[in-house]
């Protein structure tokens, strides 16, 4: 059996990973690159192994970045099954083809600067209606049973507990009169996420492909999630203003939804809280994304995946995605709308990490307001908007014009889908007859050393951290094999090149900020200046050094 990483190493998209065993040849995930140029990249390049020798794909579960290249392998030939738990079909069926429409009106964006510098126009990696072609490919399976794939090849879709229908799949191979047994975790979600049941517990396995995200993180207690939470949201309402939310369309929208629900249940009597909460009851909530509002209906049409507290309440007759002051927009006209209100309201809208949708337009039109509040409720991956928000940005480009980031910026990490250090290390620590070996995916490479090392010191494994096309070997000794990559070294420079300018351009951005607001106003000393002019000619060599190397 051999495995090979061919995206989601060293970085927290593109999942997409290369099985062959017991002659065949099987994927697991393909999802889009997001981020910076030197990842989303990727999602141009060729696929690293052969398309036509691809017997049969498995999907952890719907997020684009581990769904959003399967219309991309449908459009270059792929015609054979993709096995998926039925929620995860159900919800792809609405991701997809949005995210084709997202690719061809961002390609269309593009298209127009390049035709009037009489530059050849660009292709969208690939349209909607591909997209909903793909679909054709897609077989549901239900959780929990073993699904014979071939002779030798069985396979089983566990709860996640990520996001709905996500799944940890068990894979048997049975090869040259020897089964061994490999688990892909896909995402791995908290044990106290909304709606969601925790993590199946996974018996066994040989080896164990494990995503890493938070690694070097511990999140918030939940308890003060909610608090947290209650307490910004009606502090800007206070004041007159508004809460913008960048989330995910599907799992973090519907959470945040029960969130707010779920607030009115709080042990908290105190005449404090009660004005809070009749604050926040009296706030219109708009969730602005077409895709959120279907996604919030295959939820709905899968509640018997919700856990047993959830399940409670809709036996009691609560439905924790409705209430009060809930409002959904489905057109342009209503989005624009309000962005015209001077109403304090709380506006949830995708992306979740402000790289398309309607999100970007609600940031262009409220981030510049100091009574605003930007508030962030997940991951959000290096050289994304939101990740430059959170990261403390003075001004940040939106449709190509610098805006003045003063709203105040909250994140809430404990909102987050994805399991933390904590999480992940327990999910270890549960299998009963530990893996040989564990591979860490889907992670920033200081997330994953960190893991690693946890994992070591708490249990003594071998663990390796791919790097891109990296095969390996597994056997009972694992042996890396080399590396399947197509590209020469000189177009890894290219990518070098193209992330250190990404750089540059936001290290060049923050000084401008710095000498427009703070020189300008007489705020900053001469030592101050002197530094800064210091840096700038730093920055100057560094451009010239690119341009004469690239």
């Amino acid at each position: 059996m051999k495995v090979t990483f061919c995206g989601a190493t060293k970085t927290v998209t593109g999942s997409n990973f290369l099985v062959e065993g017991a002659g065949k040849k099987f994927l697991v995930d393909c999802g889009l690159y997001q981020g910076g140029a030197k990842d989303e990249i990727k999602n141009e390049e060729p696929f690293p192994y052969d398309i036509n020798e691809i017997d049969f794909m498995l999907l952890t579960h719907a997020h684009i970045d581990h769904s959003g290249r399967i219309p991309k392998l449908y459009k270059e030939g792929y015609r054979n099954p993709i096995y998926a738990t039925n929620a995860t079909c159900d919800l792809c069926a609405i991701m997809l083809p949005d995210s084709g429409h997202i690719q061809e009106t961002e390609t269309e964006w593009k298209n127009r600067k390049r035709i009037r510098r009489g530059e050849e126009e660009l292709v969208p990696i690939y349209d909607a209606e591909t997209a909903a072609k793909s679909l054709e490919l897609f077989k549901g399976e239900p959780y929990n049973q073993i699904i014979e794939l071939d002779d030798d090849i069985h396979v089983r879709f566990n709860d996640a507990g990520h996001m709905l229908g996500s799944s940890i799949i068990e894979i048997w191979i049975r090869e040259n009169g020897e089964n061994k047994k490999i688990v892909f975790s896909g995402d791995l979600g908290n044990n106290d996420i909304p709606l969601l049941a925790e993590p199946t517990i996974i018996q066994d396995a040989d080896f164990l492909v494990m995503e890493s995200t938070y690694g070097n993180r511990l999140h918030i207690k939940n308890e003060n999630k909610a608090k947290t939470f209650i307490n910004i949201v009606t502090d800007t309402i206070k004041n007159g203003g508004t809460v913008v939310i960048p989330s995910f369309a599907v799992g973090r929208t519907q959470e945040i939804l029960y969130e707010l629900n779920k607030i009115k249940d709080s042990e908290d009597d105190s005449p404090e809280f009660e004005r809070k909460y009749r604050l926040l009851m009296n706030t219109p909530v708009y969730v602005d994304s077409p895709l959120a509002i279907s996604a919030t209906e295959v939820f709905k049409e899968n509640m018997d995946l919700f856990d047993e507290e959830t399940q409670e309440l809709i036996r009691r007759g609560d439905n924790p995605l409705e209430f009060p002051g809930l409002k959904f927009t489905q057109t342009v006209e209503e989005s624009k709308a309000l962005n015209e209100s001077n109403e304090s309201a709380i506006i949830i809208s995708a992306s979740g990490m402000c790289e398309v949708g309607r999100i970007k337009h609600h940031l262009k039109h409220n981030i510049w307001n100091p009574k605003n509040t930007i508030l962030f409720v997940g991951y959000q991956a290096p050289g994304t908007l939101g990740r430059k928000i959170v990261d403390g940005a003075k001004t940040v480009k939106i449709f190509g014009e610098e805006v003045a980031v003063n709203a105040r910026v909250e994140y809430i990490e404990g909102y987050s889908g994805h399991a933390d250090q904590a999480g992940l290390l327990h999910f270890v620590d549960s299998f009963v007859k530990k893996p040989n070996h564990i591979f860490l995916v889907h992670g920033e490479e200081e997330s994953q050393k960190a893991l690693r090392d946890k994992i070591n010191e708490n249990f003594d494994l071998p663990v390796s951290i791919p790097d891109y096309c990296e095969s390996f070997d597994l056997t009972n000794t694992v042996q890396a094999t080399g590396n399947i990559r197509k590209k020469n070294l000189n177009e890894y420079k290219k990518l070098e090149v193209i992330d250190r300018m990404e750089t540059l351009k936001e290290e060049l951005a923050d000084m401008e900020s710095i000498v427009k607001e703070d020189i300008l106003a007489n705020t900053v000393n001469d030592d101050e200046i002197s530094k800064l002019n210091e840096r700038i000619k730093e920055l100057e060599k560094q451009i010239v050094e690119i341009v004469e190397n690239k």
